[in-house]
């Protein structure tokens, strides 16, 4: 085994241990990384199949029960590949949950969701726990704060006005709901005691004990890009506070997936100055070049004053 072979390998499992200490538990794999990994030199200059190469290194598995409250997806009989790009950084190691896996997981998490009890007060108020709707291969996946009225009584995020809002702005990207992958931060609606109407900000307790199932739907995801709705999303997706009329526009990073911080669509049902509008779809223009989606002077221009 050369050197650089036993370096790259030392980095990958050092990325491994890295990617299990924060809690990630599958990330998908490319054609393009699995021929980066043909370049990579094989000890003693044999070439062997990945499949093979990829079963002596240890995949990142489930995170442990007492961090979250998502149960190990069982394993597959197959070893979950792992990639390194030929670069030596490791940067691009890889595991990927095949898709009957992937999926499997994913029901199991909602299924979980669906019953959970760990805010009674939340659990005892809602109508529904609204986990998340899309693709779950998603490349660009939205996260919002909390569901509404609306979205307890159906079960899904943004069916109420800012969500009708959001689907316009996603379809004006070229994109469906159906494409995409919705989720909020909280699964369960903010109860507002002795009120008809209204709703109210998670408090940091109840995102602190409702997080970890979205951290698994990104982990199961694990979309190209993610955009933050408002700052209450922010705030949950990276633990700390900062103003979204500050940060909006510049990228962020969770978990070395690119976050761009956007408005919430209420905001903008609530400010409906053009100038607003186009501070979210410059947003959504910086999101569409990062996944390398063609654009069209149309879109370009939206709300550009003539």
């Amino acid at each position: 085994m050369s050197a650089a072979y036993q370096q790259l390998l030392d980095a990958t499992l050092r990325h491994l241990e890295q990617l299990k200490s924060r809690g990630v538990r599958f990330v998908p794999v490319t054609q393009e990384r699995l021929a980066a990994l043909e370049l990579t030199e094989a000890p003693r200059g044999r070439r062997t199949d990945p499949a093979t190469r990829s079963a002596a290194l240890p995949a990142a598995r489930a995170v442990p029960e007492s961090s979250s409250p998502v149960r190990a997806a069982p394993p597959s009989r197959a070893a979950a590949p792992v990639v390194a790009a030929a670069n030596a950084t490791a940067t691009n190691v890889t595991a990927v949950a095949p898709a009957p896996e992937k999926a499997e997981a994913m029901r199991e998490l909602r299924e979980r969701a669906l019953v959970c009890v760990k805010c009674p007060h939340l659990a005892g108020s809602r109508k529904n726990v609204v986990f998340g709707v899309g693709d779950i291969d998603a490349a660009l996946m939205f996260v919002g704060e909390a569901p509404g009225a609306d979205e307890d009584a159906q079960g899904e995020p943004f069916v109420g006005a800012a969500g009708q809002l959001l689907t316009k702005i996603i379809q004006t990207m070229g994109l469906t709901r159906q494409t995409v992958y919705i989720a909020n931060i909280l699964k369960c609606r903010p109860d507002t005691p002795g009120q008809s109407a209204g709703n109210r900000k998670p408090t940091p307790e109840e995102m602190k004990t409702c997080i970890p199932y979205l951290h698994s739907q990104i982990d199961l995801i694990q979309p190209r890009v993610l955009v933050a709705l408002g700052g209450t999303a922010l705030e949950g997706l990276l633990g700390k506070t900062e103003g979204i009329t500050r940060v909006r526009g510049t990228w962020r990073e969770y978990r070395g997936i690119p976050l761009m911080p956007t408005f919430h669509p209420s905001y903008l049902l609530r400010n409906q100055a053009l100038g607003e509008k186009r501070k979210v779809w410059e947003d959504m223009l910086q999101v569409m070049e990062r996944l390398e989606m063609p654009m069209t002077e149309k879109q370009r221009g939206y709300f550009l004053r003539g």
